[in-house]
């Protein structure tokens, strides 16, 4: 209990000194401001990416292997990447039909263009090329109507499902389900619409018109960029599958045993991978950044301690005469510094949950708990380790020579 007195004493008489000493206080306080202010947002807009960028890849599929020209990776030489050949349609329906029943494959291809219906356009919409296969590969919802059949995929009849926001774009009033519209100046039927799907690493997945792959090479290009997707239906074996793929891939592009693949593996884990490197670099980035601001602010609370305590000697004088310990004025110090800092990490939160509300705009990033308590530890923690020195001088004075002192 008279512990627990000490501090309730020295907490009453950091709060006075700092009362006393505002404008001395707020001064030495700007550099903990300014460092608690910058990690905290750092922090937080680290989380909210995380946030968007673990919901973006979600659309991806955890169990879904994507075989293509191009690498997701930094791994591959770009110039080796860029002269492989594309992977044609014949090749993707070669390994389906090597994969058999073991897993759902999917070959598709995207690009972008404008959809009409009368006097309404839509730019900037994403062009898919599917088969039926693609809904359940890719996780999509039918909101109304159907997706693609098999039939008007080998047929390439002129059919299309549109995306959710584009379906509202074009049909706000109305059902388009049997509606003529023109993609890319192209007639194709509307068959179904989708349910809401999000984005994806800042592409609208639901601003996208599906079509028949089939149809997409007759109408638009005879050498499309395809991407084979194969769901697995097991996250677990994504690695033993991946190799077997890969194997059947060799085997249908006819590369020779020794040479080296003309293709990429892709799945979640190398987007993952990526997005943790970029992280780290940004966090080592803020870090030092806000280990400058501390550091700047910690002399500043020393040097403010230091000349509190030469203002106090004769204060810590009386109080060691009348039995004062070394340890009440080591505590006195620290918890006046520690305050200090404490009412700086305070104001840098105040001032950064604004910034997070306008940063909600774009990323789902809200100052948690957690992040709150971390910051004011990391300030409590600076005013601790700036104030020791002065606070350790002041408990070693002699109190004959601190009552002498003018």
């Amino acid at each position: 209990m008279k512990f627990w007195h000490e501090i309730v004493e020295n907490l009453r008489i950091a709060l006075e000194s700092v009362r006393t000493n505002k404008l001395r206080s707020f001064l030495a306080t700007l550099g903990i401001v300014i460092g608690v202010f910058t990690a905290t947002l750092m922090a937080t807009a680290i989380t909210g990416l995380g946030k968007a960028f673990e919901n973006s890849i979600s659309a991806i599929g955890s169990d879904v292997i994507y075989i293509q020209r191009f690498n997701w990776g930094p791994s591959e030489k770009w110039w080796k990447v860029r002269a492989r050949r594309p992977i044609s349609l014949v090749q993707a329906r070669r390994l389906a039909e090597r994969v058999g029943a073991t897993a759902t494959v999917s070959y598709e291809s995207g690009m972008g263009g404008t959809v009409k219906y009368l006097d309404r356009t839509a730019s900037s919409v994403i062009i898919m090329g599917n088969i039926a296969a693609s809904a359940e590969v890719r996780g999509l919802t039918i909101k109304e109507g159907r997706f693609l059949s098999e039939a008007e995929v080998d047929g390439e009849r002129p059919v299309c499902v549109l995306g959710h926001d584009l379906a509202e774009r074009l049909f706000p009033y109305e059902s388009g389900l049997g509606a003529w519209v023109k993609v890319n100046d192209r007639r194709y039927q509307v068959v179904g619409t989708l349910e809401k799907m999000g984005e994806f690493i800042f592409a609208n997945l639901d601003f996208q018109v599906i079509i028949p792959v089939t149809r997409m090479i007759a109408d638009f290009t005879r050498d499309p960029e395809l991407t084979i997707a194969v769901k697995t239906g097991d996250a677990a074996a994504l690695d033993e599958v991946q190799e077997e793929l890969r194997w059947i891939m060799r085997t249908v592009r006819g590369v020779e045993p020794g040479e080296e693949d003309d293709f990429s593996v892709n799945n979640q884990n190398a987007l993952l991978d990526m997005f943790g490197k970029f992280t780290a670099v940004i966090g080592t980035a803020g870090l030092s950044m806000t280990g400058l601001a501390l550091l700047v602010g910690g002399i500043g609370i020393m040097n403010v301690m230091f000349v509190s305590v030469t203002e106090r000697t004769r204060e810590i004088g009386v109080r060691k005469a009348l039995g004062a310990k070394r340890r009440a004025i080591l505590l006195q110090f620290l918890m006046e510094s520690a305050v200090i800092c404490l009412l700086g990490g305070v104001a840098a939160l105040a001032l950064a949950w604004p910034v997070t509300l306008v940063m909600q705009k774009w990323l789902p990033a809200t100052i948690s708990p957690s992040i709150a308590a971390i910051a004011l530890g990391v300030s409590a923690g600076t005013g601790i380790i700036a104030g020791f020195l002065p606070a350790w001088r002041a408990a070693r004075l002699n109190p004959v020579d601190a009552l002498r002192s003018e």
